[in-house]
């Protein structure tokens, strides 16, 4: 059986912080962004993410996000 044909990467950065208020999101220290990492695919950086979430529930102020790293990287392409 031959092998399958690797997946397109589409790398997808998780990152979060504190926020300065809840209606907004800007950051209370820059310095102290919590930088996840950088994934292969969505599902993956989704799944760090919502771990990440979930770990921080009980700070309301606390944020995090997924950046779609390939859409920078090319934005004439759709996603």
């Amino acid at each position: 059986m031959p092998d399958a044909a690797p997946s397109k990467q589409l790398p997808h950065l998780v990152f979060g912080g504190e926020l300065t208020r809840l209606d907004s999101v800007e950051f209370r220290d820059l310095s102290k962004l919590d930088i996840v990492g950088v994934f292969p695919n969505y599902a993956s950086a989704h799944a760090a993410w919502k771990a990440k979430a979930q770990a921080t529930v009980d700070n309301a102020q606390m944020r995090y996000f997924v950046v779609h790293l390939h859409r920078l990287l090319d934005p004439s392409k759709p996603a």
